[in-house]
């Protein structure tokens, strides 16, 4: 699944997501769909933690978010 947001795009798979940011070249994050946490009323925030590293990335808007969580069956919080 692909989600383009303002910012760059969000490439997900069942196991895993990656975020490349269009606005800095060459940035890449990417994250086990364990770690990630999703964060809505408005809000509209996807978080990555794990043991070495943290990252959290807005989404333009809830629809953005509800998507990612259908496709990978996460709860938003």
């Amino acid at each position: 699944m692909i989600i383009e947001f303002s910012q760059g795009k969000i490439i997900a798979n069942q196991h895993e997501i990656v975020v490349r940011l269009t606005q800095i070249v060459s940035v890449t994050m990417q994250s086990q769909t364990e770690a990630l946490k999703l964060i809505g009323h408005g809000v509209n925030v996807i978080t990555a933690h794990d043991m070495q590293c943290q990252w959290s990335i807005k989404l333009d808007s809830e629809q953005q978010l509800q998507q990612l969580a259908d496709f990978l069956c996460l709860p938003i919080q």
